[in-house]
This record gives C-alpha cells, structure tokens and sequence, in this order.
C-alpha cells in the first residue's frame, strides 16, 4: 500500500473530510488533495 492510499484510509476511518484534515493540519485542503492523488505541487 502506498502513502497516498494509507492517507485516504487514515482519513476516512477517523471521519474526516479533506478540508477536516487540512485544517487539524494547518495546509490548504488542495494540499491534502494533492497528497492523495500522488500529484505535489511544483
């Protein structure tokens, strides 16, 4: 399993929207999006 399908479990066991997660972590929701598409920003 890669990170990015590790990141979506996590997330999704633990009832977090994206933008739920984006803010305990202080990054955009984008960020977050990016993380699990396997897509960083240039």
């Amino acid at each position: 399993m890669e990170l990015h399908d590790k990141l979506i479990k996590l997330r999704k066991e633990k009832h977090l929207t994206q933008a739920g997660l984006a803010e305990k972590l202080n990054v955009s929701r984008q960020a977050v999006s990016g993380w699990e598409t396997g897509v960083s920003p240039s």
